[in-house]
């Protein structure tokens, strides 16, 4: 299928925000919404999106974003949300963080924190704080994931399984309705609950994207979850049992 210059605009959103409206499509490029409407059901059909109500989102299910559409997806969120998990984190700490763009935005957020120990099985993070002088950093061991600079495997495992960290700062690929955080790459999955196993408390940094998207492996619950930043209030049945589960809900306007 070739793209429309309109089409291959409203792709270029749809990756930078996660999620189009037709309406307000419609108001951006001067057309119908029944214009918009078969434009999106073109890109739905050329695989490129998932239609729902009232608009379209980018398509997940058994195969992760590419990492560089990740890191522009909603990209100013992901700033807001990592500046108000950084002020949790006080200096001194002990914190692991794991792979993904969201857990990368808090690294950049922790250059002015002081005594602080980071282990992480993150390239990515560990090269950007390297600019903090005051940052002890430790790389978990493990096989290189070259998509995206992440250390995945037994070995990771067995480094993380040394340590009892402060603070576990985590990403997810997807949250689904029952409140379960869910990802694609199974080895990430099991590097990920050894994480939290090892945290005396668990952030979770996930933008409103991450509500509109399917992965097909289950990596933990909110339950498990000290606090959740986001962007976006959660549904009320999720909001009631995160209050039930004690996992505190902070929004980052």
């Amino acid at each position: 299928m070739s793209l429309s210059f309109r089409q291959s605009d409203i792709l270029n959103i749809a990756r930078q925000e996660g999620r189009v409206m037709v309406d307000d499509l419609a108001v951006r490029f001067d057309v119908t919404v029944q214009t918009i409407r078969r434009d999106l059901s073109e890109l739905a059909d050329s695989g490129k999106l998932d239609r729902v109500h009232g608009g379209a989102v980018l398509r997940s299910g058994v195969s992760n974003i590419g990492y560089e559409d990740r890191r522009a997806l909603n990209a100013e969120a992901k700033a807001c949300i990592a500046q108000k998990c950084a002020q949790g984190v006080p200096d001194g700490a002990s914190v692991f963080m794991s792979i993904g763009t969201s857990t990368e935005a808090v690294a950049r957020q922790l250059l002015g924190h002081k005594d602080l120990m980071v282990v992480t099985n993150n390239m990515n993070v560990a090269n950007i704080l390297v600019e903090n002088p005051d940052c002890q950093i430790v790389v978990a061991g493990g096989v290189l994931r070259r998509a995206d600079g992440g250390l995945i495997g037994n070995l990771t495992i067995s480094t993380i399984e040394q340590f009892k960290f402060d603070y576990a700062i985590i990403g997810c690929s997807a949250l689904d309705a029952e409140g379960d955080l869910l990802d694609f790459d199974f080895q990430e999955v099991r590097v990920s609950q050894t994480i939290i196993a090892q945290a005396r408390r668990t952030c979770l940094v996930a933008d409103q994207s991450k509500f509109q998207r399917t992965a097909p492996a289950r990596i933990a619950s909110l339950s498990e979850v000290d606090t959740f930043y986001t962007d976006h209030s959660l549904p009320k049945d999720l909001t009631r049992k995160c209050a039930e589960w004690t996992t505190q809900v902070t929004l980052c306007d």
